[in-house]
């Protein structure tokens, strides 16, 4: 039997059904995963990328399983919207108009692209989250889950970010922040257990090439409790450990108000925890619009899990459910009421208390795999400057 193989077979007759010639990309070798990404239609028959399709098939069907078996209904919101659920600004245009004719887009008087004269009305774009959408069927059924894809034109070349990815978002009526962090803690538990016992030869090779201490860190994720952490104690304790020695850290100056880096997040995951940490009660300034407002006037309701090896993994909150907070709140934070007076109307009409999650399923693999860049974390990924295949 040849070194490594399994199996032994005994053939009396063979037949050549697909002849490779010796072109072929894929030699007996160690390849670079750069290099495997110019040939993405071909990377799948390596043992890493099928490795990580597998582990990515058996979380996928883990979420289903996970949410249905909770009472949630499976919902499929729109990937072309006309709002920006984040409020980043960082969408891609979804348009008709002629772009390569310049002198054919439609103007308004005062110079701008008529976008009335656009497919569909008005300006439109490929959904950041199905988040909004989601909240609507959330206060008629009562906890539902999205899993689709999403889209952000932000020009990132980070190990950590993708063009097109794809987000876990679920809707819990009458619930709130805590209930939320609970609900993500079980899953999170749950789809990790599922994959651990579904995906044993697999998990085993990622730790040989990969991260040797992956099951020792996959085991601990499922077994011991998520830590939480109050967003001001957080900054505490990052100010006590900067201090020590600011230049090793890319950000040493951190305050209230401080938006959490990277380094940030899994210095608190990975060495002041050694566990999966749920930081909450941010500032209101550096989160969305829909985030409930504590009463304090200086944080809101949210939360992000924080987890070795990748740093944020999930970002939830309660939302805001009274109507003229969250009126308020858009105005200041400069968005148009008009274009969400549909979101408004949920809060105009039978109103409920609320809370979900958004989940980067990629980053999700991520962390199961110890795959360090998340585009071997997808099929074909997509980042600036990249769309091939």
């Amino acid at each position: 039997m040849g070194k490594g193989q399994k199996y032994e077979m005994l053939a009396h007759d063979v037949k050549l059904v697909g002849a490779c010639p010796p072109t072929y990309p894929l030699q007996k070798k160690r390849h670079s995963q750069e290099f495997l990404r110019t040939i993405a239609h071909l990377r799948a028959r390596t043992n890493t990328i099928s490795a990580v399709a597998r582990v990515r098939s058996t979380l996928a069907a883990a979420a289903h399983q996970f949410f249905q078996q909770a009472g949630f209904q499976y919902l499929q919101t729109p990937l072309i919207t006309a709002s920006d659920c984040e409020g980043a600004g960082e969408m891609f245009r979804v348009t008709t108009l002629p772009i390569d004719q310049i002198h054919r887009i439609p103007k308004t008087p005062d110079g701008k692209t008529d976008f009335a004269k656009d497919f569909f009305g008005k300006a439109a774009y490929l959904t950041v989250s199905g988040q909004l959408s989601g909240e609507t069927y959330a206060c008629a059924l009562g906890d539902i889950y999205t899993f689709g894809p999403t889209f952000r034109a932000e020009s990132s070349q980070t190990t950590r970010h993708l063009a097109e990815f794809h987000m876990i978002e679920p809707e819990m009526a009458f619930a709130d922040l805590y209930a939320a962090m609970d609900n993500a803690e079980a899953f999170v538990k749950f789809v990790v257990r599922q994959t651990m016992q579904s995906c044993a030869p697999d998990l085993q090779f990622f730790q040989k090439f990969m991260d040797p201490h992956l099951h020792e860190r996959l085991t601990k994720l499922v077994d011991q409790p998520f830590v939480r952490l109050p967003y001001r104690e957080a900054i505490r304790l990052l100010q006590v450990e900067i201090a020590k020695d600011p230049s090793k850290w890319a950000y040493p100056e951190v305050s209230f108000g401080t938006d959490l880096q990277t380094e940030h997040e899994r210095w608190l995951a990975e060495k002041k925890f050694n566990a999966c940490v749920f930081v909450h009660n941010y500032p209101r300034k550096i989160k969305a619009f829909y985030m409930r407002d504590n009463d304090d006037g200086e944080t809101v309701d949210s939360f992000d899990l924080l987890v070795p090896g990748v740093g944020e993994l999930i970002g939830g909150s309660q939302r805001e459910e009274r109507l003229e907070v969250l009126q308020e709140k858009m105005t200041e934070f400069g968005l148009n009421t008009a274009d969400y007076e549909w979101y408004l109307d949920l809060r105009r009409y039978g109103s409920v208390p609320h809370a979900g999650y958004g989940l980067g399923f990629e980053r999700l693999v991520c962390y199961v795999t110890g795959i360090e860049n998340i585009r071997e974390a997808i099929a074909y990924p997509r980042y600036p400057g990249h769309a091939e295949f």
